[in-house]
């Protein structure tokens, strides 16, 4: 007999607990009807265990069943979401053991209340349907969760970059030229470089990058500015020098097909960014900026302009480096797209570590609140725009009280032009949870040129009165403030004699 997947182990053990809670015999029973150990059928049952042949046909007696029905592999109605759920990839390809968490743990579970976790996984599914969530949608969440719980800090990152470096005989000095990434490319990994690559494939227009393995051919899209150029080739660089095989082969990852090519596209950018923007130096820039007695946008770019980084690598960086060095652990990254055909802004990258924060993304099709830097940002940079003027970058600092809640963010915001995607900006934040480290840290934290302002989620939810900023009406404070009345009169009600 050949051996036996874990989906497989997994459904016949579930079948058999099926089987011998419905004849009601305990282990012990069926132990001694089967002629095994108690240990052993509990292996079984937990999906550890597949017996040979011998032993199935000494179970199926025991159990009164044919040897066929024991060994096919169905599972009855009330236990097919079950069934489905295993038979899938899907607890395969979950990290589980990157949250140190055993498969048979999560089997036993399933063994143990079998009806409750199909019930509840139904649930899952059923909601997934609705709000159209494809199996990337839980890679991208897992790994979310992952970076979180690891502060989006990785020491062995950090380490490989350095030997990278060193390897290279690359200098402290920065910025790396396009020229020497793109040399060190084709000349250790034998890659062809093709400025504007994707020039002929209108499809592909708002793509950055396309590698083609079987020639080793980078195509690069030519709207691409210097900063976009370096950071694509050290990617790439990444995936080759840290032996990542299972990958993309576009700049962002467009269907994903396994957890494992998601995490790899992370350690990639991690590397780049870590490549560009060496952490070092930028401790020291940080605290010299820190420690300034009044806040300084331009002070705040020319950091991320000495290193020719984006703003997303510039906060990238930021997320890396804050947490594990000024213990700035509480804090959320946020990237809006503001597609200024419909005025419409969309939160396409979010990241929350210690704790989730209040500015999250929805599916629901709500409007965040206008009073975010985030978005009053971006709208000032539209709003420059139509005035003729061209601006690349613009910086603000905010501190923002969330409506209803002791917590208040000093928030860095950053909004520029996208490139290489036409008519949409796009603004990058990092909000940071002001307390007493944050305090002894920044010294410019209460700088009166830096607004203060009152926040919350989504205009739908929020019950300011006097919000100029407003861009719908608060639908679902009303509908539980309507609730609420409801509740109170018929309470009254029932206590009146």
């Amino acid at each position: 007999m050949k051996a036996k997947s874990a989906s497989e182990k997994i459904i016949f053990g579930l079948k058999v607990k099926q089987l011998r809670q419905k004849k009601q015999l305990s282990f012990s029973e069926l132990s001694e009807k089967a002629g095994l150990s108690v240990s052993y059928l509990n292996e079984i049952e937990k999906g550890k265990k597949f017996p040979k042949e011998d032993k199935i046909r000494s179970m199926a007696q025991a159990l009164n069943v044919p040897f066929e029905e024991l060994t096919n592999m169905e599972l009855n109605e009330t236990l097919a979401p079950v069934a489905a759920l295993i038979r899938s990839n899907f607890l395969n390809d979950l990290p589980l053991d990157l949250f140190g968490i055993e498969l048979t743990k999560v089997v036993e579970i399933i063994a143990n209340a079998p009806k409750r976790v199909g019930a509840f996984i139904s649930t899952l599914l059923e909601l997934s349907r609705n709000y159209s969530l494809a199996e990337e949608h839980f890679y991208f969440g897992a790994l979310r969760s992952f970076l979180e719980m690891h502060n989006n800090f990785f020491e062995e990152l950090e380490q490989a970059v350095e030997s990278f470096c060193k390897e290279q005989q690359i200098s402290d000095k920065r910025p790396i030229s396009v020229e020497a990434l793109a040399g060190i490319l084709a000349d250790d990994y034998q890659y062809e470089i093709i400025d504007d690559g994707l020039k002929a494939y209108s499809e592909l227009k708002n793509l950055r990058s396309v590698y083609l393995p079987e020639k080793k051919h980078l195509l690069l899209n030519g709207q691409l500015t210097p900063y976009q150029r370096t950071f694509e080739l050290g990617k790439e660089i990444a995936f080759n020098f840290l032996r990542l095989k299972e990958r993309a082969y576009t700049s962002s990852i467009l269907k994903a097909r396994s957890f494992e090519e998601v995490l790899n596209h992370s350690k990639a950018i991690y590397f780049s960014v870590a490549l560009h923007i060496p952490r070092d130096s930028f401790i020291r820039q940080l605290q010299d900026f820190f420690n300034k007695k009044s806040w300084d946008g331009e002070a705040f770019l020319d950091i991320m302009k000495q290193y020719d980084a984006t703003p997303e690598m510039f906060y990238h960086r930021l997320t890396n480096i804050l947490p594990e060095y000024f213990g700035m652990k509480k804090l959320f990254f946020l990237r809006f797209v503001h597609d200024l055909k419909v005025d419409s802004f969309t939160m396409d990258k979010e990241l929350h570590l210690n704790k989730r924060h209040h500015p999250h993304g929805n599916g629901l099709f709500e409007h965040y609140c206008r009073r975010w830097a985030a978005i009053s940002l971006a709208q000032d940079l539209h709003s420059l725009q139509k005035e003729g003027k061209y601006v690349s970058l613009i910086a603000r600092a905010q501190r923002s009280k969330y409506i209803g809640t002791e917590d208040e963010y000093l928030c860095f915001t950053i909004a520029r032009p996208s490139y290489p995607a036409p008519h949409k900006n796009v603004s990058v934040t990092i909000g940071l949870l002001i307390n007493s480290q944050l305090r002894k840290s920044i010294q410019f934290l209460d700088d009166p040129a830096i607004p203060s302002r009152a926040v919350n989620t989504t205009c739908e939810r929020c019950p300011l009165s006097d919000c100029q900023e407003r861009a719908e009406h608060p639908f679902i404070i009303e509908k539980k403030k309507s609730i609420q009345q409801i509740q109170n009169r018929l309470n009254l009600l029932m206590e009146e004699k």
